[in-house]
């Protein structure tokens, strides 16, 4: 298939024009006008159309890919979400689409589309599943003058996982050395001295954030801890091994009656060994100064 989405096909048929094509690809294929204006198919791209109505946003960006200039690429939330970083729930569900355009090309403005003229070198562009978008790296630096310090902190230890790493520390480091004076330089300083590649959720990260700003000791993160009479190991989200304190960030994923009885249990074998136990939620993290008061009170207890 080329860019238009064109296929040489014996005869045309909806059924065969599976990926996302244009009208004129459409008509190159057999199609009549008639079926391309169907509403059995989907034309929330002007000019373009796809025979599924239940899009995700990497189908949304190939439809778009076929309107767009060959230079073109997806950015900002966009290229965020498309490599998996976690954003803010507005952010995650805005249907706005980021489109980047180098100089000279002007940056693209219509229904649904943010358009973006940025400079970018090769590196800075990457594809992945077929579409065309910014870097890791070149992603996180973009997205900083829209985010607070957690959430860019959250980004980024997304990004620099040690596990399944988009970029490197010295690859965000690298990259921010050309947004010094731009927008959300500030943020992008503040935020690669509190990077960490083992934290595992964005909550997570956000109560780093947390505890570090609040002047808190600094915990080990996702640490394992081995019982020696039993060989048994455990890994809190947060520990304070000076004060045997340890802090576990409940999610929704322990709402289940499996996982609370389990969670139950956990916790008290770990009091049991003389460890005190905090265990949090999202509701917390909405009151930082008393979160903060609260965790010193149970450090020093």
């Amino acid at each position: 298939m080329d860019r238009s989405g064109a296929q040489r096909f014996g005869c045309g048929t909806l059924e065969t024009m599976a990926d996302p094509f244009t009208f004129s690809a459409g008509l190159r294929a057999g199609l009549t006008r008639g079926e391309l204006r169907s509403r059995r198919l989907n034309r929330e791209i002007h000019s373009v159309r796809s025979d599924s109505h239940d899009l995700k946003l990497a189908d949304r960006c190939r439809m778009l890919a076929l309107r767009i200039p060959d230079d073109a690429f997806f950015s900002h939330v966009t290229a965020a979400l498309l490599l998996g970083l976690p954003l803010p729930w507005t952010l995650e569900h805005s249907p706005t689409i980021d489109v980047g355009a180098p100089p000279p090309s002007r940056a693209l403005h219509s229904r649904g589309v943010r358009g973006h003229e940025l400079d970018v070198t090769a590196a800075d562009v990457v594809v992945r599943s077929g579409i065309r978008l910014t870097s890791a790296a070149r992603t996180w630096c973009d997205l900083a003058a829209t985010l607070s310090l957690p959430d860019a902190v959250a980004a980024g230890d997304y990004v620099i996982h040690r596990q399944l790493p988009l970029a490197s520390i010295a690859d965000l480091r690298a990259m921010s050395r050309r947004f010094v004076g731009r927008r959300g330089a500030r943020i992008i300083r503040a935020a690669l001295l509190l990077l960490n590649d083992r934290s595992e959720s964005r909550p997570e990260s956000i109560l780093r954030v947390v505890i570090v700003l609040g002047g808190l000791p600094a915990p080990l993160i996702n640490h394992t801890i081995v019982d020696t009479e039993t060989g048994k190991a455990v890994r809190p989200d947060f520990t304070f091994a000076a004060s045997k304190t340890i802090l576990e960030y409940q999610g929704d994923y322990h709402r289940s009656k499996a996982q609370w009885r389990k969670d139950m249990s956990r916790r008290a074998k770990l009091e049991a060994k003389g460890w005190k136990v905090l265990e949090l939620n999202w509701d917390d993290l909405q009151d930082p100064d008393e979160l903060v008061a609260r965790i010193r009170a149970l450090l020093t207890r």
